[in-house]
């Protein structure tokens, strides 16, 4: 190998020439003149003598092999030192690779999640009508990549000029994808409180890789985060929505988050309703989050908008169902499909009958069993089952449970409404955001997995039990979360650990 050749080996100074000479001259004499007889110096004393320097040769024969060995180790160590310097510089220029890809993509995408938000902006000052806006989203939602290299350079030209580049680019071609739009509380980073955000914002990046145009609507909190908002701006015009029997003006602001299209809408006339501390947990939930539920319908009115999808969550958007049907479907609307997701069926929120008129809907028409009327306090309207009735499916997560268990055990006392309705309802386990950890790549692992082979989990949950001495008891449950900090991660194993008796044999221990 290249670095033992060039590897100069010093040996022991004790083994020199001269040295090495004047040990073999002790063990005879020769004498001239006599035909070069060798004559032993004496018979006894002469073989000990030449004994000694033989041990004593065959000593220092050792040390210099113990020498050289020891050098040969240093140089081995040092060679593999340099693999694997080296080694660690390749995955460095693999993930910097990867991490420029992958910012390359992002960009992309918030361009023509930009480009989106300014056409709504046309839409609002009048500059475009309807059927143009429709159209134009279209284009930018169906060429999303050759759209976003068009218009890098563009996004800060004046509206009349961006919009002359797109007229120009505009052309008919057949529909891919779904429009998307979710009207929620929550989105990860910009405001988080439990496991809506993330979902939302997991969800959302995932269904925009696949080719999909989504967009989010939120309050404007007092509180947002919007260090990751990019280009948030207020635009020029003000849109009004019903509450209360008048009509309200409400500023709207834009930006774009992990490459996906923001909406904040701020009341002006209710500015109190999200200038809190708090995003849930006062007595006018109800009226605060109807209040954000309908102007966001108006605002998609006003604005052009004829999303495939409507996405609501929880019961802080469901009244967004009965809204659609009984006020909104047919204004342009009449395309769109209202999809429901329920974290869990604990907060339903129970009112009077009559508040159901702040928004604009009718009380006497909804307050009925097979519509709003809670089920067990028939006085009351029950606004999560209102969203379950008027919704066209019903997403429920859950990881470990069935929907007869859910329907049957764990509905809070919608079992009723769920059992009617058990058709449009789908169980769906929470998932992970691959993008931002993914087991099959994860080099911290004792053994990488994926979907279709979970083998190496269950090798990474023996390791584990093993490092921290944990029950290996098929009732114990291990779960387990990646960090994420800058280029680096690392796996904290334990997040929670709960024991299960083991008759609850439905949960698997892999």
């Amino acid at each position: 190998m290249e670095i033992l050749a060039n590897t100069v080996i010093h040996f022991p100074p004790r083994l020199s020439k001269s040295r090495l000479l004047k040990s073999n001259s002790v063990c005879c004499l020769r004498l001239e003149g006599h035909d070069n007889m060798e004559l032993p110096l004496s018979s006894n004393g002469g073989s000990t003598t030449k004994n000694d320097n033989i041990w004593r040769l065959f000593r220092e024969a050792q040390q210099n092999i113990l020498y050289v060995n020891k050098q040969r180790l240093l140089v081995m160590e040092e060679l593999n030192k340099t693999k694997k310097e080296k080694q660690l510089l390749l995955d460095e220029i693999e993930h910097l690779k990867a991490d420029k890809q992958t910012a390359v993509g992002k960009y992309k995408l918030s361009v023509s999640s930009e480009l989106l938000l300014r056409i709504d902006s046309m839409v609002l000052t009048g500059m475009i009508d309807i059927k143009e806006a429709s159209e134009l989203r279209r284009l930018v939602k169906d060429y999303r990549i050759e759209v976003a290299d068009l218009f890098t350079q563009s996004l800060h030209k004046e509206d009349m000029e961006l919009l002359a580049e797109l007229r120009y680019l505009f052309h008919k071609r057949k529909k891919n994808g779904y429009h998307i739009i979710h009207i929620c509380t929550e989105m990860e980073p910009v405001v988080s409180v439990g496991s809506l955000a993330s979902y939302v914002t997991g969800l959302s990046r995932a269904l925009q890789r696949k080719g999909n145009l989504v967009e989010v609507i939120l309050p404007k909190y007092a509180s947002l985060d919007i260090g990751d908002v990019q280009g948030l701006r207020e635009t020029e015009m003000e849109f009004y929505s019903y509450f209360n029997g008048q009509l309200h003006a409400n500023r709207v602001w834009t930006g774009v988050v992990y490459g996906i299209g923001v909406t904040f809408i701020q009341p002006l006339h209710y500015s109190s309703f999200f200038s809190r501390e708090r995003i849930y947990g006062y007595s006018d939930d109800f009226e605060r989050f109807t209040y954000f539920s309908r102007a966001s319908l108006d605002y998609m009115v006003k604005s052009a908008k004829k999303p495939d999808v409507l996405h609501i969550h929880n019961w802080h958007t469901a009244i967004v169902g009965p809204l659609f049907w009984d006020v909104f479907v047919n204004q342009g609307l009449e395309a769109t499909r209202i999809l429901l997701t329920c974290q869990d069926f604990d907060s339903q929120c129970l009112q009077q009958p009559d508040k159901l008129a702040l928004c604009g809907l009718d009380p006497s028409r909804l307050n009925r069993p097979d519509r709003l009327q809670d089920n067990t306090k028939t006085q009351l309207v029950n606004i999560l089952k209102g969203g379950v009735v008027y919704s066209n499916k019903v997403v429920i997560m859950s990881s470990i449970h069935s929907k007869g268990t859910i329907v049957h055990s764990l509905s809070h006392g919608l079992e009723p409404t769920l059992a009617i309705h058990k058709d449009k309802l789908v169980v769906s386990p929470c998932g992970i955001d691959d993008s931002i950890w993914d087991p099959s790549k994860d080099k911290f692992l004792p053994e990488n997995y994926i979907a279709d082979n979970m083998k190496g989990k269950a090798v990474c949950k023996a390791a584990l039990q093993k490092h921290l001495a944990l029950s290996k008891h098929a009732s114990t449950v291990v779960v387990s979360g990646a960090y994420i900090y800058g280029h680096s991660h690392v796996c904290i194993y334990v997040l929670l650990i709960m024991t299960f008796y083991s008759t609850l044999s439905l949960i698997q221990s892999g």
